[in-house]
């Protein structure tokens, strides 16, 4: 007889020959109460971008040891995403209340042993799988209620991608406002944003939680492939950070605000590869 490998990984063993299995908590005897299936996972996003200018020594404040900040330190950005995605065989693409999550980020600029790279020091979204999932990942995921307005190509109520259209996006946290942006499109380029075009640099941490293990850090990068970038729109971006999310978000406040962008972006997710213990 054979048997067949789960969406989770594992292939299932004879009943009680070993406890509950699963690529993720919760475990249970076939593996397929997991809360996350294994990698690869594909996703495509909706995004609103804004560049802007944070403390050089803020923002080193936030990088962990491995990591340095570049020939543009300070440089930063925020991120409106709504996303859909899947696991390899697409199944959750029949549930639209599974597939589908918003998400707000910061990435600042930084190198690793002189490439470039983003670090993420704070993120939120609004499902738990994919806070879990950041969790995995090593980002600093936490819940939120995050709202972008969309393109439109029909009807008033949005507006187009073409020059003079306005796109916003907000973030709140404990149903307070906490974040506010938008993007008044120009003109169009093929180029992406620098700072949506780079490897994200994370840190898987474990806690201590049983006193005979200390805890411990990884620095971690993500591997992705098949990326994709639609055209993308830019032009003058704004940015409010209302100051209610503690001092530490606060000091990432912008000093400057550069260019904003809207563009659809694709990518497939394969796990990470250590770059520091």
């Amino acid at each position: 007889m054979t048997t067949t490998a789960h969406r989770d990984g594992h292939t299932p063993a004879a009943p009680g020959t070993v406890g509950p299995i699963g690529y993720s908590l919760p475990l249970s005897p076939s593996g397929k109460a997991s809360m996350l299936t294994p990698p690869p996972w594909h996703f495509c996003g909706e995004i609103l971008m804004v560049d802007y200018r944070v403390d050089p020594d803020a923002a080193r404040r936030f990088l962990p040891p491995g990591l340095d900040p570049g020939a543009d330190p300070g440089a930063a950005a925020a991120v409106f995403a709504t996303w859909q995605w899947c696991s390899q065989d697409g199944a959750e693409l029949a549930d639209p209340a599974v597939c589908q999550f918003s998400e707000f980020l910061i990435l600042l600029s930084c190198t690793f042993e002189g490439r470039p790279m983003a670090r993420c020091p704070f993120a939120w979204v609004d499902q738990p799988v994919p806070m879990m999932r950041g969790w995995v990942q090593g980002m600093p995921k936490q819940f939120g209620a995050i709202h972008r307005t969309r393109p439109v190509t029909v009807g008033r109520a949005g507006s187009r991608l073409a020059p003079g259209g306005r796109f916003d996006g907000a973030l709140s946290v404990h149903g307070r406002r906490s974040v506010e942006a938008s993007v008044t499109i120009e003109r169009s380029t093929e180029r992406p944003p620098a700072l949506h075009d780079v490897p994200l640099a994370h840190s898987l941490v474990f806690p201590e939680w049983v006193p005979s293990a200390p805890p411990r850090t990884q620095l971690v990068a993500s591997e992705v492939s098949d990326v994709e970038f639609s055209l993308i729109w830019s032009g003058p971006g704004h940015l409010t950070y209302l100051d209610r999310l503690g001092e530490d978000f606060a000091s990432l406040s912008p000093l400057e605000v550069r260019t904003g962008y809207v563009f659809t972006y694709g990518e497939t997710l394969h796990g990470g590869r250590l770059l520091r213990e």
